[in-house]
């Protein structure tokens, strides 16, 4: 059997994160979990990772890190926009379960990954599935780090689409575009995979939620009780017809690029300050402005092979 690629996530863990977090302690050699300010609560973000490392059967086995609890321009005791009204109170649906057995790793988050990183060079690929501080903080802190990313997958921005948090802005790039814009001018290589491609290909509607159920197995019950809150947000705020699975995706799209049907290089940038437009990721598909082409965006993914995927993962957590 093949050696299992080697991963850090970097997540602000509610909601779909923990099927990502599935999705990849599955496929991949997860060598830790960092965690950024970002959906809900800090301190409850961290509790939700861990306590999905324990529903993967790994509690013990994955350090999770504590990284940045605000975006870099979180001054002061401004907190950024939560978001409990898609994912639930705890992030989770409501479910409040149990506390992880697990506690988080010590020391910093951006330290672990430059740590890591340099110790591994081009081995230890990026997923990221949250607000990009904890990465930008780490390119800023040591820039030496970049030539050793091999690569660094994105769940953010939108290609030319409908944002998810305001009309023109998708989440993690809104909360924190100032570390967006770092990230995506860094040079490493990245793909992104924008919020557009989870509307149009990871929504798991009532069927598909019943074909999960039928497989009877914790990975199903969990997965169930963490989506109790945004099937119902989703088809009141953003009129779609079931749960989506921006982050899943992406973890998905790392593990098996064949599913990613169509992809190309283009110049992305992000907007910092507009009035409307803050969080905006532009994407110059047509070249207008000429600049070099840094990032990868997917464009169509293999739905049914992406809900394979999906199942398998569930399934296999008894």
């Amino acid at each position: 059997m093949l050696d299992k690629k080697r991963v850090i996530i970097d997540t602000d863990t509610a909601g779909d994160d923990t099927i990502a977090i599935l999705t990849a302690l599955h496929y991949f050699q997860v060598e830790g979990i960092m965690i950024t300010g970002g959906n809900v609560q800090f301190d409850q973000q961290v509790e939700n990772a861990l306590y999905t490392v324990q529903v993967a059967g790994k509690s013990g086995q994955v350090p999770v890190y504590k990284g940045h609890e605000r975006p870099l321009m979180g001054l002061g005791k401004n907190e950024h926009r939560t978001v409990e009204d898609v994912h639930g109170k705890d992030g989770m649906g409501d479910s409040f379960f149990e506390k992880a057995v697990q506690s988080p790793a010590e020391g910093h988050a951006v330290d672990f990954l430059i740590e890591t990183v340099h110790n591994n060079p081009g081995e230890v690929y990026l997923l990221a599935i949250a607000p990009l501080t904890n990465i930008a903080m780490a390119i800023k802190k040591d820039p030496t780090i970049v030539p050793k990313i091999p690569h660094l997958y994105i769940m953010g921005g939108t290609n030319n689409a409908l944002g998810n948090i305001t009309p023109s802005a998708e989440y993690n790039f809104f909360v924190d575009p100032e570390a967006a814009k770092i990230v995506l001018h860094s040079g490493i290589p990245m793909t992104m995979v924008g919020w557009e491609m989870c509307t149009q290909y990871s929504i798991m509607d009532d069927n598909d939620h019943k074909t999960i159920e039928g497989l009877t197995t914790s990975g199903s019950q969990f997965f169930k009780d963490i989506n109790k809150v945004v099937m119902e947000f989703n088809k009141s705020v953003h009129k779609l017809n079931g749960t989506t699975h921006p982050d899943t995706l992406l973890a998905a799209v790392a593990a098996n690029e064949k599913i990613m049907t169509k992809s190309n290089l283009y110049h992305v940038d992000v907007e910092t300050i507009g009035e409307l437009t803050k969080g905006y990721s532009l994407v110059d598909v047509n070249n207008r402005l000429d600049r070099t082409k840094n990032v990868r965006v997917c464009e169509e993914i293999d739905r049914n092979a992406f809900k394979e995927m999906l199942i398998e993962v569930l399934r296999s957590i008894k």
